[in-house]
């Protein structure tokens, strides 16, 4: 399809204990929350938590990722608890080739939500749906090689460590330079859970 923003995507993407749908207008202040209350804990990892954004900073940054999803250029996903429709995390396809395709998955959750299987669940269903809904070749999850916790999501759905960029960016202060893994599941492989 050469017009990508036509590519029909649902409005829900549903597991047993979340439901995953893209970031619309208005979602900001959920975000925000969650933000400001692990900030510590994302601030390590993800660039984006690392300086100080006020409600109408994050507001904004959803609104550009809903138009970026409109285009289908990059998909933010927001998870929520399916029980009590409460923000919990992000994730999404992000660094789309159409022309292969493929995808890269990210995330991160609110720290009050990790350590109960959520984003396991969550990416279980996305790479699913990423090789069957949207016939991608390649599923890709990079992280920082010192994330612990990032790496068992791939490692525990039976993702494939490709190799380790050496010095691939840099460390939250800025300065020293990171290794980053990556992970990829193509279609064939087996998905773990």
């Amino acid at each position: 399809m050469k017009n990508h923003s036509l590519i029909k995507f649902p409005e829900r993407i549903e597991t047993p204990r979340l439901f995953i749908r893209p970031c619309m207008p208005g979602d900001g202040p959920a975000v925000f929350r969650a933000i400001s209350e692990s900030r510590e804990e994302l601030k390590r990892w993800l660039p984006f938590a690392r300086k100080e954004q006020t409600l109408e900073d994050v507001e904004a940054g959803v609104r550009d990722s809903y138009a970026e999803f409109i285009k289908k250029t990059d998909i933010r996903l927001h998870i929520y608890l399916r029980e009590t429709d409460e923000f919990i995390g992000s994730t999404g396809l992000h660094r789309i080739d159409w022309d292969v395709p493929k995808v890269e998955i990210g995330y991160w959750l609110h720290t009050r939500y990790t350590k109960k299987g959520y984003m396991v669940e969550a990416v279980k269903e996305l790479t699913r749906f990423a090789l069957n809904d949207l016939s991608c070749k390649r599923v890709e999850i990079r992280c920082d090689e010192r994330n612990a916790a990032s790496r068992k999501v791939p490692e525990k759905l039976g993702f494939k460590l490709e190799g380790i960029s050496r010095y691939d960016h840099l460390d939250e202060n800025g300065i020293d330079a990171r290794d980053t893994c990556v992970y990829s599941l193509i279609p064939g492989d087996m998905i773990k859970s």
